[in-house]
C-alpha cells in the first residue's frame, strides 16, 4: 500500500512539475516575442523596411504607442488572433497618421482587454495618446471621448480625418471573453505638436 501512495504522489509531483514548466515556457516565449518585436521596429526605423520579429511571423510592427504615461507598446499590422496575440493591432481598413491631408484616415487599433489594453480604462478626457510612425516622428493625440458600443449594431469610424480610435472588449471583468460590447477610446489629433522622444 504505501508503494501506491508513494507512487501515485510521484505521479502527482511530476504532474505539479510538468505544468509549472509549460507555463514558466509560455512565459518566456511571450518576454522573448516582445524584444523580437522591439528588435524588428528599432530595425525598421534603422532601415526603412518593415522587417518580421521572426522568420515565420504572420505580422511585423508598424507603430509605437504611449497611452498617457503608461509604458510604450509595439502595435503590429492587422488583427488577427495571432497578431493580437502580441501586442494591439492596427486594423486593416484605417491608417497610420501621415502628413498628406488628400491621405488622411482614422487610424484604428485593436488589442485584448485584459493584456495590452488593461490600461485603456484608466484613460481620460483630455489624456495624450502617442504614436510613433515608421518614419520615426511621433503623433500627438488628445482623447475626447469613450464609450461603450454593441459591435453587433454599430461599425467603427474610420474617416479621411488623422483621428485615432482605440478599441477593446467589454466589460473589462468579464469572466467569458468574447461579447459583442467593446469599449471605444477616441482621440483627436493634434496638427503640429512638438516631436516627442521616449
Amino acid at each position: 500500500m504505501k508503494s501506491i501512495v508513494r507512487f501515485g504522489s510521484l505521479i502527482l509531483v511530476v504532474a505539479g512539475l510538468w505544468q509549472l514548466g509549460g507555463s514558466a515556457w509560455l512565459l518566456a516565449k511571450a518576454e522573448l516575442a516582445q524584444y523580437l518585436i522591439a528588435n524588428a521596429w528599432d530595425r525598421q526605423l534603422a532601415s526603412g523596411t518593415p522587417h518580421k520579429p521572426w522568420p515565420w511571423a504572420d505580422t511585423w510592427p508598424v507603430a509605437k504607442l504611449q497611452l498617457a504615461q503608461q509604458k510604450p507598446l509595439m502595435v503590429l499590422s492587422g488583427t488577427s488572433g495571432q497578431a493580437l496575440a502580441f501586442g494591439p493591432g492596427l486594423l486593416e481598413s484605417s491608417a497610420l497618421p501621415n502628413d498628406s491631408v488628400q491621405e488622411a484616415r482614422t487610424t484604428v487599433i485593436a488589442a485584448h482587454r485584459d493584456t495590452h489594453f488593461r490600461g485603456l480604462a484608466q484613460l481620460q478626457v483630455g489624456n495624450p495618446v502617442r504614436l510613433q510612425g515608421a518614419d520615426g516622428s511621433w503623433h500627438l493625440f488628445r482623447v475626447n471621448h469613450t464609450r461603450v458600443v454593441n459591435s453587433l449594431r454599430e461599425s467603427l469610424p474610420v474617416y479621411a480625418e488623422r483621428d485615432l480610435v482605440l478599441v477593446t472588449c467589454y466589460p473589462f471583468d468579464a469572466v467569458d471573453a468574447g461579447g459583442p460590447l467593446r469599449y471605444v477610446v477616441h482621440a483627436s489629433y493634434e496638427p503640429g505638436a512638438a516631436s516627442v522622444q521616449l
